[in-house]
């Protein structure tokens, strides 16, 4: 089949400015990396969503979402580091919280999940295609943050879930993603939750990528990131009354980690003693 006489010149321009680009400008460096990234996780998805169908929606499915995605890393030069895996309690549900900084976090969740533990999502990435279908297989928990009965209701089915079929959670109670270099309150979900099931905490803090990765300037570059698993934090006795004080400890204990691993050579680098960045902004 012949190609339309212009397309060759347009082929031509592409093969000369795409390589330009890619060494010339850092930013368009940046839009290359993160759409292959997500495009590549979309594909990935398609591959994984007839494996994961086999069982229907199980949490046992996301094993394979993991051992698909924890290759990423090595494409981008990107070093996690995990210290501390030896917290995680071994026969017993639990609730993980972590700090959420980009969609980048997705590398350091892989390298340390534990087994048949799933990520409670916001309702919109359900139709996020290919993604969010294989999301669904593996037992993720969506929740619509604009609803909050519903949001309520889910999280006291997920309660009862945490019991019965030993399943463990994680969450990111920040809320959103956060690209400052720090923590943003955090939202205390998570810790009704925990103490409701009367089920630990455990808290996971991801090193700043400020030294690799930057939405703000544009920049990706391979890099280092350390990901902490603290000790789990009991809940067994506490009350809905008690939640406020176990969520200002639980994040003071990750943001005091957080700046630890951030300047420590491992992640961060000098961003964190930057003016606005954690050094003085948030001391």
């Amino acid at each position: 089949m012949e190609l339309w006489p212009g397309v060759w010149p347009l082929l031509l321009l592409l093969s000369l400015l795409l390589p330009t680009l890619w060494f010339c400008s850092p930013s368009a460096k940046y839009f290359f990396k993160m759409a292959f990234y997500n495009g590549w996780i979309l594909f990935l998805a398609v591959l994984a969503i007839p494996v994961c169908a086999v069982r229907g929606r199980n949490v046992e499915n996301m094993k394979i979402l993991r051992l698909m995605l924890l290759h990423i890393k090595y494409l981008y030069g990107i070093r996690v580091e995990v210290r501390g895996a030896h917290h995680f309690p071994p026969s017993q549900p639990y609730v993980v919280v972590s700090n959420h900084q980009s969609s980048l976090d997705l590398l350091g969740m892989m390298e340390v999940l534990p087994g048949r533990c799933v990520p409670i999502a916001k309702r919109e990435l359900l139709w996020a295609g290919s993604a969010g279908l294989a999301c669904w297989l593996a037992g993720v928990i969506f929740i619509d943050r604009k609803r909050t009965g519903d949001a309520i209701s889910v999280m006291s089915e997920v309660a009862q879930t945490l019991l019965t079929q030993d399943v463990r959670v994680w969450v990111f109670p920040e809320g959103t993603r956060n690209h400052n270099g720090s923590m943003l309150p955090f939202k205390r979900g998570a810790f009704h939750l925990a103490v409701q099931a009367q089920v630990p905490i455990v808290p996971i803090v991801m090193s700043s990528y400020q030294d690799f990765y930057c939405k703000k300037e544009r920049r990706f570059t391979s890099g280092r990131c350390q990901v902490r698993v603290l000790p789990p934090v009991p809940t067994e006795g506490l009350t809905p009354d008690d939640v406020p004080a176990l969520a200002d400890t639980v994040r003071h204990s990750m943001l005091t980690v957080f700046r630890e691993i951030s300047t420590d050579g491992r992640g961060g680098g000098d961003y964190l003693k930057k003016p606005g960045g954690v050094g003085e902004a948030q001391l």
